[in-house]
């Protein structure tokens, strides 16, 4: 194991400092800002769905999932074309965006939550400050939600302890039965989706009840499972889509599909057994649940509506991570190809134009960010992101950071998008480069003789991951929490 002393982490730490320094002048201070800037505070609403990719909805351009209220969203807002996660797993995506660092700094690398650490978290801070804070449903971070600090928490959701056990990298660790088990997951139910509107109906009731009594501002969280596997879904959308399930255009068959890490991804959950009809019903079970988040948003919208707080509230809709669907032979999360690291992004509401589509890269820190510049309140001056209301329009020259340390690939990932540019850099495999103007599905890794002969972005993109982290140094941090979950793993039993 490379051993890294305290001189050469503090020099690490200087250039990382310097870097972000410098990098940051040309980002910080947008010419041109496509929000109506104003001082009043205002409300936030945030809906969260699970496992969303943005590619499945009209309007990111899918050409037959309807998603009605996502195009009412664009129509009065604003549309962020190129949204990401800071990592595509549940808690560590969840546990970043709450506590605004990046998941490197909160170690919480997989869904396993045995010996997590704890934040301050945006809840917490906000009601210090006097803003009513809300939290509705599933959680899956670091600490109980109970325990956070928000003003309210109904109906939370959290994930216990042990957490998932099968995070084993090296060797890597197989979810024997998975494809199997997971293949059936799919068709039509009538109780698909009882606990989802169970809570997008508490929030319509907060919202008409406390939410118009209120006399300060508030930041509301309400967090729906669906469009996550199994994909059951409501009769109704279920009916929406019958004679629409399909095959992926691009299957295993890509040579992005062997790449080492998707490999490791398919053997983990054993996806190569998902085959036939399974694949078709599985991706007709999803576009009926993103169609039904869809009407939860329009529920939403017209409560907000109904009770005239959309004049004074901000109102977001985005997921945690997205899903590969079954695109390189790949289902659920946990790769960096943009089906699972992409989310969708949408905003409408006070300090918001109408009609626009932003092509500038960001991500759900950003998002974040945002609740403390439309309350009007003061952020953790160490916390990453920088509100969506300071972005410019077009800013192709913004970086964009994700990162993955969990289960299903023999080591981490880092990811960084610039403009068309996407570069991962893999610890265990070959780094990736990709054009995604010219090469939108990730068919052609541009990096075919290793990091040091790649074209000139990739060592750009390369020295600015380094300036926010040295991905070596991460990675052996990574893997040395992972063998020690595991002993503990081992030590109660579990596996």
């Amino acid at each position: 194991m490379l051993r890294i002393s305290k001189k050469e982490l503090a020099m690490v730490m200087d250039r990382r400092k310097f870097l972000q320094g410098t990098i940051a002048t040309g980002i910080l201070f947008p010419n041109l800002p496509f929000c109506n800037v104003e001082q009043k505070e205002y409300n936030v609403v945030v809906l969260m769905s699970d496992e969303h990719n943005p590619k499945y909805s009209s309007v990111y351009g899918h050409p037959f999932v309807q998603t009605p209220n996502m195009e009412r969203i664009a129509q009065n807002g604003v549309v962020f074309e190129n949204a990401y996660c800071p990592s595509p797993l549940c808690l560590p995506s969840r546990s970043t965006v709450i506590s605004g660092l990046y998941n490197h700094e909160t170690q919480c690398y997989s869904n396993c939550t045995l010996f997590l650490d704890d934040f301050p978290n945006y809840g917490a801070v906000l009601d210090k400050q006097g803003v009513h804070t809300v939290y509705i449903g599933k959680a899956d971070v670091y600490r109980e939600i109970e325990e956070m600090g928000f003003s309210e928490v109904i109906h939370g959701w959290n994930r216990g302890t042990p957490g998932d056990t099968a995070i084993q990298r090296k060797p890597l660790y197989i979810r024997k039965g998975a494809g199997q088990n997971r293949a059936k997951g799919w068709g039509l139910n009538e109780n698909a989706h009882l606990k989802d509107r169970l809570m997008v109906d508490t929030a319509i009731d907060w919202l008409k009840t406390k939410g118009t009594q209120l006399n300060k501002p508030f930041v509301m969280c309400v967090n729906v499972s669906a469009p996550h596997f199994p994909h059951f879904t409501e009769p109704m959308f279920w009916k929406m889509y019958q004679g629409k399930g399909d095959y992926p255009k691009y299957g295993s068959e890509q040579p992005s599909a062997q790449h080492p890490y998707a490999l490791d991804l398919r053997m983990h959950f054993e996806t190569d057994q998902i085959q036939g009809e399974d694949i078709k019903g599985l991706r007709q079970g999803y576009y009926g649940c993103v169609s039904f988040v869809d009407a939860m948003i329009g529920k939403i919208l017209d409560t907000l509506e109904e009770t005239g707080l959309s004049k004074k509230t901000l109102f977001i809709y985005t997921s945690d991570h997205g899903e590969m669907l079954g695109k390189f032979g790949m289902w659920w999360k946990c790769s960096m190809f943009e089906d699972s690291v992409r989310v969708p992004l949408l905003v409408c509401g006070p300090e918001f134009e109408k009609g626009l589509r932003i092509r500038t890269a960001v991500n759900t820190l950003d998002m974040q960010a945002s609740f403390f510049h439309t309350t009007k309140r003061n952020r953790p001056h160490n916390w990453r992101g920088i509100a969506l209301q300071r972005l410019q329009k077009e800013n192709p020259n913004r970086y964009v950071f994700s990162e993955y340390h969990g289960h299903g690939t023999r080591g981490s990932s880092f990811m960084i998008r610039k403009g068309e540019w996407k570069f991962i850099w893999n610890s265990d495999a070959p780094h990736q480069l990709f054009n995604l103007g010219e090469d939108p599905e990730e068919l052609n890794n541009i990096i075919t003789d290793g990091l040091e002969r790649a074209p000139a972005i990739a060592q750009e993109l390369n020295e600015y991951l380094h300036s926010i982290c040295d991905p070596v140094i991460e990675t052996q941090k990574a893997e040395i929490k992972i063998q020690k979950q595991l002993e503990e793993i081992k030590k109660l039993g579990i596996a």
